[in-house]
């Protein structure tokens, strides 16, 4: 898996971080409504207590993503009860990669015991809302007067295969500074992963 994980940084190396289409940072994002693996739908709404959020498009069969499962976990452990939820979006097509399934999003939630919403985005909706073009990315949110405003786009952290003695924690930074009234010092990375699956047509 660490080779392939190097593969897909070293590919994504020279590519700018830069969106052409989706949500900027200071964008208000748009509420949304997608299907958990418990059968039940989730929205940003339905936190009603959280100061912001930390939506990952994810998925269950990129080396990448899997080799994040364990820190967005971790994540959701360390800010969810500081008012910082993980929601975890799967923006994948089943049709392309038959291993994308809900069934089997819901087999991998229960074997990794996932204390966060999964929410499978069929039709990349909500995908192409946010702009997410890799599994993993990520945008944080901070709840304001005026919605859920985007902070923070791009990685979790700069060392995909945790092996780099200079690592930096781009999305706990983020949050930290968000948690204390700040803006994030650092507000947009590379999202370095794979390329999301669509929908053929």
């Amino acid at each position: 898996m660490k080779t392939l994980i190097l593969m897909a940084f070293m590919l994504l190396s020279a590519v700018s971080f830069a969106q052409t289409e989706g949500y900027k940072i200071g964008d208000v994002v748009k509420d949304f409504s997608l299907k958990n693996v418990n059968n039940k739908t989730v929205s940003l709404a339905d936190y009603k207590y959280a100061k912001g959020y930390i939506v990952v498009f994810t998925c269950n069969t990129c080396p990448v993503a899997k080799a994040y499962q364990g820190r967005v976990a971790a994540l959701n452990a360390t800010y969810a009860t500081k008012g910082y939820p993980v929601v975890a979006i799967n923006p994948n097509d089943a049709g392309a990669v038959p291993d994308e399934s809900f069934e089997k999003m819901q087999a991998l939630a229960s074997q990794k015991k996932f204390s966060f919403p999964y929410l499978l985005d069929p039709d990349h909706v909500v995908t192409k809302q946010f702009g997410a073009t890799r599994t993993p990315h990520v945008f944080v949110l901070n709840k304001t007067d005026k919605g859920n405003v985007v902070e923070y786009i791009g990685a979790i952290d700069n060392d995909p295969e945790e092996a780099n003695g200079t690592k930096t924690d781009y999305v706990k930074n983020a949050v930290n500074e968000l948690s204390v009234g700040k803006k994030p010092v650092v507000a947009s990375t590379k999202a370095v992963g794979c390329g999301i699956k669509w929908k053929k047509g």
